[in-house]
């Protein structure tokens, strides 16, 4: 019987990335990652520090410790990168997204190589080309959508994984702007509340992307992660959270037009 898929995780100490590498090596899949010789940055957002408070170096430990191969190279180093795609199936990329123009630099590799199974580039979030944004986000939607097409266009097998919203962004502090603890007085809420978004832990984020790199189902597939059990509205979670801490909130609805008009600056 045939050994389960060498999987490459690119990204692999960033907030998503080491939960894939984690499950990758849960279920078996001889894993590699992507590492550069550069320490860590200092420099991330309060609330993603405060949802993944492993530094890089701790992780890079933790990787050898579990059996991870490390290969040193660099996305800006075309050999380096062809050369470890050359040693694995499949590639998993889990960049931020003010790297997601550098998966061109993947995709051209995993061309010269000519031997990956399945490419699952940088999504991990909304459907980009099912959405109703506005901007920023929207061109970052625009982006990843125009790297979709590229991949299909030159014919890379690809899984597109869609998992929508990160608990440890909008649970940790019930989605409030500043703060990494949930509130205990008062609480704004963008909207009536009562719009129904699925909610995921990155770590099912990891276990799920795997299952679905080890399923040839979800070849050429865009795939959706919504738990019927997290399928939850804002004033669902508050209301959960009220029971846990027995206090009611201040609530303060903020009304789409404000909200609309707050982001375009006006």
């Amino acid at each position: 019987m045939a050994g389960k898929d060498r999987i490459l995780i690119l990204g692999p100490t960033g907030a998503i990335g080491r939960h894939i590498v984690w499950a990758s090596v849960k279920a078996g899949n001889p894993t590699f990652v992507l590492v550069r010789n550069t320490p860590g940055s200092n420099n991330r957002v309060n609330l993603v520090k405060a949802a993944n408070p492993e530094t890089k170096e701790e992780l890079i430990e933790s990787f050898k410790n579990s059996g991870v191969k490390l290969i040193q190279g660099d996305m800006n180093d075309h050999e380096s990168l062809v050369n470890a795609i050359k040693q694995v199936d499949v590639v998993i990329c889990a960049f931020g997204r003010l790297l997601i123009e550098d998966q061109l630099k993947i995709i051209a590799a995993i061309k010269e190589a000519g031997n990956v199974k399945r490419f699952f580039p940088s999504e991990f979030g909304l459907d980009v080309d099912r959405h109703d944004s506005v901007d920023p986000v929207r061109e970052v939607f625009v982006e990843k959508a125009r790297i979709r097409r590229i991949i299909e266009a030159e014919g890379i097998p690809y899984t597109y994984l869609c998992c929508h919203a990160f608990t440890g962004y909008f649970l940790r502090n019930l989605a409030q702007i500043d703060i990494t603890v949930p509130p205990r007085d008062k609480v704004f809420i963008l909207g009536d509340g009562n719009v129904k978004g699925a909610f995921v832990t990155e770590a099912d984020v990891g276990t799920l992307t795997i299952e679905a790199a080890n399923d040839p189902n979800a070849l050429n597939k865009t795939v959706h992660i919504r738990l019927p059990k997290n399928y939850l509205t804002i004033n669902e979670i508050i209301s959960l959270w009220e029971k846990k801490i027995g206090k009611t909130l201040e609530k303060t609805y903020v009304s789409e037009e404000k909200v609309l008009n707050d982001i375009k600056g006006k």
